[in-house]
């Protein structure tokens, strides 16, 4: 079945334009640390990311303006 981006769940998103690869790890707020790809559930990118599935387009809002990024895996560890 299809896997839904939920809290906890580990995402690869590649951008639709560069095919450059994120990884990000869905978690609460006070344990969230960008650098390691780590984004807490109440930010923009995972509110973005939640309900949505493997092979699903979602739009970024990122510094410098939106991007399209495109679900490539979603991990339950």
């Amino acid at each position: 079945g299809t896997t839904i981006v939920r809290f906890g769940a580990k995402v690869v998103i590649a951008h639709e334009e560069t095919d450059e690869e994120r990884r990000l790890h869905i978690v609460g707020q006070y344990e969230s640390n960008a650098d390691e790809g780590r984004i807490s559930i109440t930010s923009p990118i995972a509110r973005g990311l939640i309900g949505k599935s493997k092979g699903d387009s979602v739009k970024i809002q990122t510094p410098g303006g939106s991007a399209s990024y495109e679900i490539v895996e979603v991990i339950f560890e």
